[in-house]
């Protein structure tokens, strides 16, 4: 059986491997383009590692752990609204 420090153990290191994968994401989209290129899994990456890690964040009660993690998240959303609204409006004839 999973104790709770190591399901948070668990949730802490899913959190950062998450995070730690965007990065190869964008690297393999921006090599298959041949340019530097973001594609749009990054910013899911981006949000689901970055709560995982806020949450573990927040069990160790780390205030500076807190503090870097906590809008990280709102960030990484207005980057899909900022796509969405660009996407919809080249829709738009």
């Amino acid at each position: 059986m999973l104790t709770v420090k190591a399901l948070w153990l668990l949730i802490g290191g899913l959190g950062q491997a998450l995070f730690g994968l965007r990065f190869l994401i964008q690297w393999v989209a921006s090599e298959k383009k041949g340019e530097s290129y973001i594609p749009t899994s990054f910013w899911y990456f981006s949000i689901v590692g970055s709560l995982l890690l806020f949450s573990y964040s927040i069990y160790r009660k780390d205030p500076i752990f807190i503090l870097g993690t906590s809008m990280n998240s709102l960030i990484y959303m207005r980057n899909l609204v900022l796509i969405k609204r660009k996407s919809n409006q080249q829709k738009e004839p």
